[in-house]
């Protein structure tokens, strides 16, 4: 890795904004960061050298950032969307039944051993996904209070099952590893929690800023090091422990600075090199040597999508469960954990990807369905279930480019 390198790979990762600069697409940045890698990588000109150790260290610490951003686009803190927990957990367990079937079936037909990875695959939403196409579009109303309920749900147990079935003769060491990651995440929630009641944050807040100390960014980022490093000793993957930091944090209520800051340094330099650094790490030839893999990729998307609106069954209207079907983080994570410990045989890495890029492709040709139906001044001013309109209000919905806007993300 050198400085040249580097320059190449941030201008790589200019691709991601390029292609999803029209925002009626839905079209997420690393789709375009993930392609650049890929062609600049072991799949094309083999210019990018993803084995170098400083190249996959600055990924790993990227990957970590990534999940950490993730975790605080779950909307915890939303009291509208609490009150629909019940419904939400209700079609994420049914999906996950479906999923778990299926999951089965193509791991048997594919002869891979990894059901449990597809299921989780195919069960799983992302909440950066879908609540940016939500609060894009303007969707609103009691059906889509639901849908994200289930959407913050199944991504939030997807990011904890995952590491327990991709390696299931670790599965014991990872299950212990991930209630020390856990814990941990908790006891930051609880101090975090009393630093902000107690009027201790704010202080420091004010002081930082008068000061420009970046304290509450320092505070961050040693947390997230800190967490990365005992999941690291515990055999669990660094995901883990970025997501539950992003968890305990949008508990709380993440400030507005230190979601500008983190933007600045994530969206700016972290996230695009870490999904340049796993496109050029995908091997798209792998599909010319075990073609049938690509029918695995597109059973995993359609496999993804159908499960999903299948809760048509449970009252979802169908525009929606499409919609919840989107997904990027799980199967990143999934290709990432499972390149890392060597488990996955050629191909099923880039299926993986297909697979979430069909869910993608779902989610953007839904969404003006949805808008039709459940959203738009007309339906804004007057929804069907009568009174004010229900707009998710998240602590941490993210705009378009994936920074959070809203009512939790506190002002300084």
């Amino acid at each position: 890795m050198t400085f040249s390198t580097l320059a190449l790979v941030i201008v790589l990762g200019l691709v991601g904004p390029a292609l999803a600069w029209r925002p009626g697409w839905h079209i997420p940045v690393i789709v375009g960061e993930l392609a650049a890698g890929v062609v600049f990588g072991v799949t094309g000109l083999r210019v990018l050298h993803p084995d170098d150790k400083v190249f996959t260290f600055l990924a790993d610490i990227g990957f970590a950032v990534v999940m950490f951003i993730a975790g605080t686009h779950v909307p915890v803190r939303d009291p509208k969307v609490r009150g629909a927990l019940g419904k939400g957990a209700v079609r994420a367990v049914a999906v996950g039944v479906l999923a778990a079937a299926a999951g089965y079936g193509l791991a048997t037909a594919f002869h891979t051993g990894h059901a449990g990875v597809y299921a989780v695959l195919m069960a799983s939403s992302s909440a950066a996904v879908v609540l940016p196409i939500i609060d894009g579009v303007g969707l609103a109303g009691p059906a889509v209070l639901a849908t994200t309920a289930q959407v913050a749900i199944a991504d939030t147990v997807s990011i904890v099952a995952l590491p327990l079935v991709i390696d299931v003769h670790d599965a014991a060491k990872a299950a212990v590893g991930a209630v020390a990651v856990a814990v941990c995440a908790g006891a930051l929630f609880v101090v975090l929690r009393w630093a902000e009641k107690s009027g201790l944050r704010q202080r420091v807040h004010t002081a930082s800023e008068d000061r420009r100390f970046a304290v509450e960014l320092r505070v961050s980022l040693v947390a997230l090091f800190a967490l990365a490093a005992l999941a690291t000793a515990t055999g669990v993957s660094i995901m883990l422990a970025g997501f539950a930091l992003g968890l305990a944090v949008a508990g709380v209520g993440e400030p507005r600075r230190v979601a500008k800051q983190l933007f600045a340094i994530g969206e700016g330099f972290l996230s695009p090199l870490f999904f340049v650094w796993l496109g050029s790490r995908i091997d798209l030839r792998d599909f010319g040597s075990h073609p049938r893999f690509i029918l695995l990729g597109l059973a995993l998307g359609v496999g993804a999508i159908v499960v999903h609106a299948a809760m048509r069954v449970l009252g979802q209207p169908l525009p929606l469960g499409t919609l919840a079907a989107a997904q990027i983080g799980v199967p990143v994570a999934a290709v990432t954990v499972g390149e890392q410990l060597h488990v996955l045989v050629p191909g099923e890495a880039a299926a993986m990807i297909l697979g979430a890029l069909i869910t993608i492709a779902g989610a953007a040709a839904c969404a003006g369905v949805a808008a039709r139906g459940f959203g738009g001044p007309a339906n804004a001013a007057a929804p069907a279930t009568g009174g004010a309109p229900t707009v998710p209000s998240t602590p941490a919905t993210p705009d378009p480019h994936g920074r959070p806007t809203g009512d939790g993300a506190r002002s300084p």
